[in-house]
């Protein structure tokens, strides 16, 4: 079995000269949802690292299986991963029915959401993403324990507490 510091090796290597939307290298990206799933137990904290790695790498579940990585962190790296056949409304529903994927989910969704981030966008890029994440948040925040939200928040993205509390 993989420890957590293997995880993050191997999603380090994983997404080696891969950038998001904004530039920055996509490892920073999966490092910051793990960090908010921390409060959960290492397995979470795992699935964080490796959240994209199927999604947006070459490697399979059955592959990290392979390498040694947890069967439940596999599995829920592969509830986030998007289907190419549904659409992301879909796949958001999905995830909200799998409790530790929608904690997954919310720190990337919370990670994608810092203005920080959107603030390198285009205007029209920054709203159509903005309003996708709001909808999502909508979706998965009502599946989770909104002390659970508020955990991940805190770490990921403290500008969104505000919305959690309805303020």
């Amino acid at each position: 079995m993989m420890t957590l510091a293997e995880v993050d090796a191997l999603a380090d290597r994983a997404h080696a000269g891969q950038t998001d939307k904004i530039g920055v290298p996509y490892v920073e990206h999966v490092r910051a949802v793990a960090a908010g799933l921390v409060p959960f137990g290492t397995e979470l904290t795992m699935a964080g690292l490796l959240h994209d790695v199927v999604e947006d790498t070459a490697w399979t579940g059955e592959e990290l299986r392979a390498a040694g990585v947890p069967d439940r962190v596999v599995r829920i790296v592969e509830a986030v991963t998007n289907d190419p056949e549904g659409s992301y409304e879909e796949k958001i529903r999905r995830v909200a029915r799998d409790p530790e994927a929608t904690l997954v989910k919310i720190a990337d969704n919370a990670h994608n959401s810092r203005a920080d981030r959107a603030t390198a966008l285009p205007p029209e890029q920054r709203e159509r993403l903005a309003a996708k994440y709001r909808a999502a948040r909508r979706v998965l925040w009502a599946a989770a324990d909104p002390g659970d939200v508020a955990t991940i928040l805190r770490t990921v993205n403290p500008d969104l507490l505000p919305e959690l509390s309805g303020a």
